[in-house]
């Protein structure tokens, strides 16, 4: 795609934009889905190949997995990934999923290669059978896996990237490289580094293969919660910044902190302030497409937000609870109970997330979810940071990893404290906990605030499709 977001496709602009939610949430079926209405899908390609190698150990029902690993255009690579991780059977009950190696700064061409397969497949998948627009999410501070994963998702042609939870600075640059098949570079932050001391990540295609052709451009996304930040990017990124999402603080997932001196309630919630609401007149100003996130998953909110100037909204707890997303479907049919039986809450936690962004915690009544008796464990690694040992290497730690280990390597012990593990427990939310002595996994549900107000648009409902999303939404898309 080099034509830029206002010229794609029909020549209009995506109303709704369906977010890139959790590890395996916004999946292949439902970004599909989202395409094929006419809307924007998103997939998450936070921890994809996790999902991918947990998929084929569970023996890919349907085959989808495998059909979408037949066209990958790197020769070998699907037939060596099905070789080590494919059971036709799946797994036996009770048995661990084999894990992959920890990502770090340098890996093996194997391990990128992974990562770019699980990148292409569920972009493969999701952009089958239509010409819809797909877009894939990923994490600014999940930096080590996210070069290999452009890629991959260029290779299955991604029509956008959108990325948040940071500063995506370089992200452009880095699709313009990739594009070309060539070498993209990103800075990589490490912890007690000296001031100027670069390190980078570098991902090279030609290590991999000789490209018959360039690939499109996907245009590029940056999910902001501050108009400043929104300006830097428009001047100052190393490419082309095709959009903004503007995401209050009311989302899903990781929120940005509030600004100023902290604040909490009584319950230990952040407190947002007017310091914390974006000035929609200084992004009109940029002159580049947004839309709205956070509060926004109603006629009412789309309407407002196509008032203020928006393009439109990003809209995910609606979708995260649909037929079509990856949500186990006891915990979708638990949390819409509880939503009509006014049961379920949505707590802002400042400290669960080992990156100390707040990070929305779902609470439902009766339902099992990660707790303070979880035995540490960090064998998958996503939020580990690196940091710079005493005899001069890199190191990796996060602090919700075995206490004792996390303070070995030079971290704090108040770090640790009231910290989860994100990783596992978002991987028990679509269905793939890992077996442990103790018992599986246990589920760590977020969402956004809208979804304590959900009982309006489910209406008792247990189960509903993202076609029924989307019409709920349709009615002011039409008048718009």
């Amino acid at each position: 795609m080099t034509e830029s977001l206002r010229t794609v496709g029909t020549g209009s602009l995506p109303v709704i934009i369906q977010g890139g939610m959790g590890i395996g949430v916004s999946n292949w079926t439902l970004a599909r889905a989202v395409s094929r209405l006419g809307q924007m899908g998103v997939v998450s390609g936070t921890a994809i190949d996790t999902v991918l190698v947990r998929r084929l150990q569970d023996g890919d029902v349907g085959g989808s997995v495998r059909r979408a690993m037949d066209a990958f255009p790197i020769p070998g690579v699907a037939e060596s990934v099905l070789r080590r991780y494919f059971r036709a059977e799946g797994r036996p009950a009770g048995a661990p999923y084999k894990l992959l190696a920890l990502n770090r700064q340098t890996v093996g061409l194997a391990r990128q290669q992974i990562t770019m397969l699980a990148n292409f497949v569920e972009v493969w998948l999701a952009k089958a059978g239509h010409d819809g627009v797909v877009g894939i999410n990923l994490l600014t501070k999940v930096q080590l896996p996210n070069l290999a994963s452009l890629y991959g998702a260029m290779l299955a042609g991604v029509d956008y990237v959108l990325m948040g939870a940071g500063i995506p600075r370089e992200i452009p640059g880095a699709l313009d490289a990739l594009s070309q098949h060539g070498p993209a570079h990103l800075k990589l932050d490490v912890e007690g580094v000296a001031v100027g001391e670069p390190v980078s990540l570098t991902f090279d295609p030609r290590d991999h293969w000789t490209a018959p052709a360039p690939l499109a451009r996907p245009g590029f996304i940056a999910i902001v919660a501050a108009n400043s930040l929104a300006a830097t990017l428009a001047r100052k990124a190393t490419g082309r910044v095709d959009g903004f999402v503007v995401e209050g603080p009311t989302a899903g997932g990781h929120n940005a902190p509030p600004r100023g001196e902290p604040r909490f309630t009584d319950e230990g919630e952040p407190v947002y302030g007017d310091r914390d609401v974006v000035d929609l007149a200084k992004m009109r100003e940029l002159g580049i497409p947004f839309w709205l996130a956070g509060g926004t998953g109603s006629p009412a909110g789309l309407d407002s937000a196509l008032a203020a100037g928006a393009a439109g909204v990003q809209v995910g707890t609606l979708f995260a609870y649909c037929d079509e997303s990856g949500l186990a479907p006891a915990l979708k049919a638990g949390v819409l109970a509880g939503v009509a039986e006014g049961t379920v809450r949505v707590r802002t936690d400042s400290r669960a997330s080992p990156t100390g962004f707040p990070f929305k915690v779902v609470e439902v009544e009766g339902m099992p979810r990660q707790d303070d008796g979880r035995v540490r464990v960090c064998d998958l690694g996503y939020l580990r940071t690196a940091y710079r040992t005493p005899t001069g290497t890199l190191g990796y730690r996060c602090p919700a990893e075995p206490v004792d280990a996390y303070i070995a390597k030079g971290g704090m012990l108040a770090d640790t404290e009231g910290r989860r593990c994100l990783c596992n427990g978002l991987a028990a939310n679509i269905g793939q906990a890992q077996p442990r002595d103790e018992g599986d996994e246990l589920p760590l549900l977020t969402s956004g605030d809208d979804l304590t107000t959900l009982a309006a648009f489910t209406r008792g409902r247990l189960h509903y499709t993202a076609a029924d999303v989307c019409e709920y939404l349709q009615p002011l898309v039409v008048s718009a």
